[in-house]
């Protein structure tokens, strides 16, 4: 029972892994997305991620994405279509996969691996402007960073829509938001619907 209960353990800790570099979930933690107990919604995710995968026998996919979409929705109040889903649920089921076949050398490396390609973290803090209500103007695109997340091999960016924080997940969207194409009161009447 004690060696179950380890790699029971181990298997969490590579949920844990996957999770924290995954760049949506770690943006919508350290802005805010969650609230203030956004980074506790993170660590409870993982431990409802891991009984998951226990609880329901032969996940395909499609199940693991969906999953995870709902809860990044309901906690984090967070659409994710940068096209990290498939890639965050092939790891996670890689890991199960490992654990259920005792390969716990394998996923201890796994997990390493994930850890060292960690990157950092990227904090959007709003420039006090006054509001687009009081204003009557079209929303203002401001570039906050560029965040290059090499385990996800894509560069994205961090912009302000007015004052709410938002997450370019490719050069096409950015481009878009700072040449004006996309026409930002849609985005918040889309947001605040």
């Amino acid at each position: 029972m004690a060696a179950s209960t380890a790699s029971r353990e181990l298997f969490t800790e590579g949920v844990r892994a996957v999770l924290q570099t995954w760049p949506v979930l770690q943006i919508a933690v350290d802005n805010g997305f969650g609230g203030v107990y956004g980074q506790q919604k993170a660590d409870w995710m993982v431990d409802v991620v891991q009984q998951y995968f226990h609880d329901n026998a032969d996940l395909q996919q499609y199940e693991v994405e969906d999953f995870l979409t709902q809860l990044m929705d309901q906690e984090f109040d967070t659409v994710v279509e940068d096209g990290s889903l498939p890639q965050v649920s092939a790891g996670l089921l890689q890991l199960f996969d490992q654990w259920q076949q005792g390969a716990l050398q394998q996923l201890q490396n796994t997990i390493q691996t994930l850890t060292y390609n960690k990157t950092p973290r990227a904090k959007v803090t709003a420039p006090s402007t006054q509001s687009d209500s009081e204003s009557g103007e079209e929303t203002q695109v401001h570039f906050i960073q560029t965040i290059t997340m090499s385990s996800w091999g894509r560069a994205e960016a961090v912009v302000l829509l007015g004052s709410i924080p938002c997450l370019c997940m490719s050069s096409s969207s950015l481009s878009s938001l700072i040449t004006g194409r996309i026409n930002t009161k849609k985005i918040f009447k889309k947001i605040m619907s």
